[in-house]
């Protein structure tokens, strides 16, 4: 999906006053939500490629979208894959598991989610650097829900 397609649902979505719109169109999918600030998040997803997240904001002066993300730098989400309670850290005295700008590996711990009862660590699946931190720490999460973007290394 090119970006003028990208612009044209953005449009579709204001016009319409909705907050998430999903399409799949021949195995691809795009998921677009717009957050409380007027940020859209577009995450698209296609056969054997990676998941890719761009967060758009709309320009007012010419009711177009723009994307905050540089074309050349693609952010990665690391995704809730449980419903659950996110936590940053594993205790209210501690620091953090991960912060903006720490460089993270494949298989280290970023946050915990608490489902019923039990605290399961969340590990990257990835290695890169942490460019922003979406879930706030005791707040709610849904499975799939984005809870970091990472800058792939």
């Amino acid at each position: 999906m090119n970006l003028k397609e990208l612009k044209e649902l953005i449009n579709l979505m204001n016009e319409n006053d909705l907050s998430e719109l999903e399409i799949e169109r021949e195995g691809a999918k795009i998921r677009i939500k717009k957050s409380l600030s007027g940020k859209f998040e577009a995450v698209s997803e296609e056969p054997g490629a990676r998941r890719v997240v761009e967060t758009i904001r709309p320009d007012v002066s010419s009711g177009a979208a723009k994307t905050e993300a540089a074309p050349d730098k693609k952010l990665v989400a690391i995704n809730a894959p449980m419903v659950g309670t996110f936590y940053r850290s594993p205790s209210p005295e501690t620091k953090p598991y991960v912060e903006i700008g720490q460089q993270i590996e494949v298989d280290q711990t970023v946050c915990i989610i608490e489902a019923m009862k039990l605290m399961n660590e969340i590990k990257s699946e990835i290695k890169g650097k942490i460019m922003e931190v979406i879930a706030e720490s005791a707040a709610p999460v849904e499975y799939g829900q984005a809870l970091f973007m990472v800058e792939p290394a």
